[in-house]
């Protein structure tokens, strides 16, 4: 393992993908949004109609597209 590998260094920021619920986890979000509460820059929000449908090949996509991190909720 290289050194540094599990800590990138100062200023790193992990892109993260958020794969909601159109009817649970996005209808937070939205809400938050509403009270004109922030989330990070780096986390981009998929809107799914239902999670229960993610695959593991969405994941994998995802993870090959560059995201360091995903966070399916729902």
């Amino acid at each position: 393992m290289q050194n540094g590998a599990l800590h990138p260094g100062p200023g790193y920021e992990p892109k993260i993908v958020a794969m909601v619920c159109t009817y649970c986890t996005y209808t937070a979000a939205d809400m938050a949004g509403s009270m004109r509460l922030q989330y990070p820059h780096n986390v981009r929000i998929v809107k799914l109609l239902c999670t229960g449908r993610v695959d593991v090949i969405h994941l994998l996509k995802t993870f090959e597209a560059g995201a360091d991190a995903i966070l399916v909720g729902g």
